[in-house]
Protein backbone atom coordinates (compact mmCIF):
# COMPACT_ATOMS: atom_id res chain seq x y z
CA UNK A 1 0.00 0.00 0.00
CA UNK A 2 1.20 3.57 -1.02
CA UNK A 3 1.48 6.29 1.26
CA UNK A 4 1.24 9.74 0.22
CA UNK A 5 2.43 12.84 2.50
CA UNK A 6 0.20 15.53 2.39
CA UNK A 7 1.19 19.04 3.77
CA UNK A 8 -1.60 20.35 5.74
CA UNK A 9 -3.36 23.90 4.12
CA UNK A 10 -4.01 26.45 6.36
CA UNK A 11 -7.31 28.15 5.51
CA UNK A 12 -7.06 30.96 3.28
CA UNK A 13 -7.55 34.30 4.77
CA UNK A 14 -6.83 36.45 1.85
CA UNK A 15 -10.38 36.94 0.11
CA UNK A 16 -13.78 37.62 1.95
CA UNK A 17 -16.68 35.98 1.00
CA UNK A 18 -20.31 37.98 1.55
CA UNK A 19 -23.10 36.25 2.56
CA UNK A 20 -26.81 35.88 0.63
CA UNK A 21 -28.49 38.91 2.03
CA UNK A 22 -32.14 37.04 3.32
CA UNK A 23 -35.20 38.04 4.59
CA UNK A 24 -35.53 39.20 7.84
CA UNK A 25 -39.31 38.23 7.95
CA UNK A 26 -39.02 35.09 6.43
CA UNK A 27 -39.54 32.53 9.85
CA UNK A 28 -36.21 31.67 12.01
CA UNK A 29 -37.48 27.87 12.46
CA UNK A 30 -40.16 25.74 10.93
CA UNK A 31 -43.83 26.89 11.72
CA UNK A 32 -45.82 24.48 13.38
CA UNK A 33 -48.50 22.05 10.30
CA UNK A 34 -51.10 23.86 9.87
CA UNK A 35 -50.72 27.28 10.39
CA UNK A 36 -52.88 30.03 9.81
CA UNK A 37 -52.13 33.77 8.93
CA UNK A 38 -55.41 35.31 11.00
CA UNK A 39 -54.96 38.21 8.92
CA UNK A 40 -54.95 37.57 5.05
CA UNK A 41 -55.87 33.61 5.77
CA UNK A 42 -53.18 32.06 4.10
CA UNK A 43 -51.95 28.46 4.84
CA UNK A 44 -48.53 27.29 6.58
CA UNK A 45 -48.55 23.48 5.13
CA UNK A 46 -45.57 21.21 3.13
CA UNK A 47 -42.98 23.99 4.01
CA UNK A 48 -44.73 26.72 2.21
CA UNK A 49 -47.74 29.33 2.67
CA UNK A 50 -50.58 28.64 0.52
CA UNK A 51 -54.37 29.69 -0.15
CA UNK A 52 -56.54 27.20 1.00
CA UNK A 53 -59.47 26.29 3.12
CA UNK A 54 -58.67 26.73 6.79
CA UNK A 55 -57.87 23.74 8.94
CA UNK A 56 -60.09 22.93 11.90
CA UNK A 57 -57.35 22.78 14.66
CA UNK A 58 -54.71 25.47 13.49
CA UNK A 59 -51.95 27.59 14.77
CA UNK A 60 -51.80 31.37 14.17
CA UNK A 61 -49.05 33.84 13.19
CA UNK A 62 -49.00 36.36 10.77
CA UNK A 63 -47.18 35.24 7.43
CA UNK A 64 -44.46 37.50 6.38
CA UNK A 65 -46.17 39.63 4.12
CA UNK A 66 -49.03 40.56 6.49
CA UNK A 67 -45.79 41.54 8.86
CA UNK A 68 -44.59 43.58 6.06
CA UNK A 69 -47.43 45.32 5.17
CA UNK A 70 -48.44 46.20 9.16
CA UNK A 71 -44.63 47.39 9.53
CA UNK A 72 -45.08 49.38 6.59
CA UNK A 73 -41.62 48.20 5.38
CA UNK A 74 -41.29 46.80 1.58
CA UNK A 75 -39.06 44.39 -0.17
CA UNK A 76 -39.54 45.88 -3.82
CA UNK A 77 -40.53 49.35 -5.39
CA UNK A 78 -41.38 49.76 -8.49
CA UNK A 79 -41.51 53.70 -10.21
CA UNK A 80 -43.32 53.97 -13.03
CA UNK A 81 -42.64 57.49 -15.33
CA UNK A 82 -42.64 58.86 -18.25
CA UNK A 83 -45.08 60.72 -20.80
CA UNK A 84 -46.78 57.24 -21.70
CA UNK A 85 -47.27 56.35 -18.48
CA UNK A 86 -49.33 59.27 -17.86
CA UNK A 87 -51.30 59.05 -21.13
CA UNK A 88 -52.04 55.09 -20.29
CA UNK A 89 -52.30 55.36 -16.48
CA UNK A 90 -55.32 53.41 -16.07
CA UNK A 91 -54.03 50.43 -18.46
CA UNK A 92 -50.83 50.40 -16.82
CA UNK A 93 -51.92 50.15 -13.53
CA UNK A 94 -54.46 47.20 -14.67
CA UNK A 95 -51.79 45.34 -15.50
CA UNK A 96 -49.88 45.80 -12.25
CA UNK A 97 -52.46 44.69 -10.60
CA UNK A 98 -53.47 41.79 -12.99
CA UNK A 99 -49.48 40.66 -12.79
CA UNK A 100 -49.75 40.76 -8.77
CA UNK A 101 -52.57 38.92 -8.75
CA UNK A 102 -51.87 35.99 -11.16
CA UNK A 103 -48.56 36.02 -9.17
CA UNK A 104 -50.43 35.84 -5.30
CA UNK A 105 -52.34 32.90 -6.49
CA UNK A 106 -49.59 30.80 -6.55
CA UNK A 107 -47.38 32.67 -3.64
CA UNK A 108 -49.22 34.30 -1.30
CA UNK A 109 -46.13 36.04 -0.02
CA UNK A 110 -45.98 38.18 -2.83
CA UNK A 111 -48.51 41.14 -3.02
CA UNK A 112 -48.71 45.14 -3.59
CA UNK A 113 -48.59 47.03 -0.67
CA UNK A 114 -49.10 50.79 -1.94
CA UNK A 115 -49.79 53.07 -5.01
CA UNK A 116 -48.31 56.23 -4.52
CA UNK A 117 -48.51 58.65 -6.89
CA UNK A 118 -45.62 61.28 -7.30
CA UNK A 119 -44.81 64.07 -9.76
CA UNK A 120 -44.08 62.46 -13.53
CA UNK A 121 -45.43 59.21 -12.23
CA UNK A 122 -46.11 56.53 -9.24
CA UNK A 123 -44.53 54.44 -6.80
CA UNK A 124 -45.39 51.08 -6.34
CA UNK A 125 -43.99 48.88 -3.22
CA UNK A 126 -44.60 45.42 -3.40
CA UNK A 127 -43.89 42.60 -0.02
CA UNK A 128 -41.06 40.52 -1.49
CA UNK A 129 -38.26 41.14 -4.37
CA UNK A 130 -39.52 38.54 -7.11
CA UNK A 131 -42.65 40.89 -7.94
CA UNK A 132 -41.20 43.84 -8.58
CA UNK A 133 -39.00 41.83 -11.25
CA UNK A 134 -42.26 40.59 -12.89
CA UNK A 135 -44.31 43.78 -13.12
CA UNK A 136 -41.24 45.43 -15.04
CA UNK A 137 -40.90 42.25 -16.86
CA UNK A 138 -44.42 42.90 -17.94
CA UNK A 139 -44.43 46.10 -18.86
CA UNK A 140 -41.39 46.06 -20.83
CA UNK A 141 -42.89 42.92 -22.55
CA UNK A 142 -46.03 45.06 -23.34
CA UNK A 143 -45.20 48.18 -23.95
CA UNK A 144 -41.33 48.48 -23.77
CA UNK A 145 -39.80 51.66 -22.82
CA UNK A 146 -36.26 51.28 -20.47
CA UNK A 147 -36.09 48.81 -17.78
CA UNK A 148 -33.80 49.29 -14.96
CA UNK A 149 -33.53 47.24 -12.11
CA UNK A 150 -31.31 47.75 -9.01
CA UNK A 151 -30.58 44.61 -5.83
CA UNK A 152 -29.49 45.69 -3.14
CA UNK A 153 -26.23 43.82 -2.22
CA UNK A 154 -26.74 44.47 1.17
CA UNK A 155 -29.98 43.57 2.20
CA UNK A 156 -33.39 42.29 0.96
CA UNK A 157 -34.37 44.71 -1.35
CA UNK A 158 -35.20 45.50 -5.45
CA UNK A 159 -35.79 48.91 -6.94
CA UNK A 160 -37.27 48.71 -10.53
CA UNK A 161 -37.79 51.75 -12.59
CA UNK A 162 -40.07 51.09 -15.50
CA UNK A 163 -40.36 54.83 -17.99
CA UNK A 164 -41.34 55.35 -21.17
CA UNK A 165 -41.58 58.97 -23.22
CA UNK A 166 -43.88 58.83 -26.08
Amino acid sequence: MKTRDVARREPRRDRLVKDHAHDPYKARGKLPEPTVCPQCGAVWQDGRWRWSLRPAPAHETLCQACERINDRYPAGEITLAGGFFAAHRDEILNLVRNTEEREKQEHPGHRLMVMNSVEGGMVVTTTDIHLPRRIGDALHDAYKGELNLDYDEDGYFVRVRWQRED
